[in-house]
C-alpha cells in the first residue's frame, strides 16, 4: 500500500515475479488499504507510513482490529531509518519495518520472514528506533496505556526484558541457559497475558512499562 504509483508498480512487479508469492491487490491510500485487506485477507501487507487521508498507522490499527484469525502480518515501508511514525506503527501492531531503499533480495527475505511468523525483521534496528522515540510523544494517539506486568512470572518478565533489548530467542536462550523452545513458550504466554499481537508490540511494551530503559545519549 503506497501512494506513489511508480513505487507501488515496482513492488508489485517484484513480488509477482517471485516464486510462491501471489499479489492480492494494491492500494493508493490508507482507507483503500483497509477495505482491500478486509476483502482479500492477505497473509502479508506492505504498508507505507505517509499517505493522503488515512495514514499507514491508522490503517494498520484498523486492519488488525477488524481482522479474523490469523491476522495479516504488516510490514511497514519507510524512507527513514529512524522515523517516529514507524514507532507509532509498531504500537499499532505492525510486525516490523523495512527501508524503501532496501534491495529486492532484502525485501523478499523480509516478506518471507514475516510470512513465516518472524515478528521482527530487524530487531536491533527496531530496538534503536524505540530507544530514540519511546520517551517522546508519538504523532498518532496512543492505543493503550503501558501494560501492567504484575500478571507475569519472574521468568516471563526476564524474557520480555531481553526481548525488549533486541535479543533473538536463540540469544535469550543462551543468556538464561534454557532452550529456545522454552523462550518461545515464555514469550507467547507473556504476549497472551498482556494482549499483544506481535513481538514488535512486546518490545514496545518493555520500554513503555519501564522494564527496559532507553540507552543514554540516544
Amino acid at each position: 500500500m503506497d501512494d506513489q504509483f511508480l513505487i507501488r508498480a515496482g513492488l508489485v512487479g517484484l513480488l509477482r515475479a517471485a516464486p510462491g508469492i501471489e499479489v492480492a491487490g494494491e492500494a493508493a491510500d490508507g482507507a483503500e488499504a483497509v477495505e482491500l485487506a478486509a476483502r482479500t485477507r492477505p497473509e502479508v501487507i506492505l504498508m507505507d507510513i505517509r499517505m493522503p487521508g488515512m495514514s499507514g498507522i491508522e490503517a494498520t490499527r484498523r486492519i488488525l482490529a477488524a481482522a479474523e484469525d490469523p491476522p495479516p502480518r504488516i510490514l511497514i515501508l519507510t524512507t527513514f531509518d529512524l522515523d517516529e511514525y514507524v514507532y507509532g506503527a509498531l504500537r499499532a501492531g505492525a510486525s516490523g519495518f523495512l527501508l524503501k531503499d532496501s534491495g529486492p533480495e532484502r525485501l523478499l527475505t523480509a516478506v518471507a520472514a514475516v510470512r513465516g511468523g518472524d515478528a521482527l525483521f530487524a530487531p536491533s534496528v527496531t530496538r534503536r528506533l524505540i530507544e530514540a522515540y519511546a520517551p517522546h510523544p508519538e504523532p498518532a494517539p496512543a492505543a493503550e496505556p503501558p501494560a501492567d506486568l504484575g500478571a507475569l512470572t519472574a521468568r516471563e518478565r526476564e524474557v520480555l526484558q531481553l526481548t525488549g533489548r533486541g535479543l533473538s530467542n536463540c540469544e535469550i536462550a543462551g543468556r538464561l541457559s534454557i532452550s529456545e523452545a522454552t523462550v518461545k513458550t515464555h514469550l507467547n504466554r507473556t504476549m497472551s497475558k498482556l494482549g499483544l499481537d506481535s513481538r514488535a508490540q512486546a518490545v514496545v511494551t518493555a520500554y513503555e512499562s519501564g522494564l527496559v530503559r532507553p540507552a543514554r545519549g540516544v
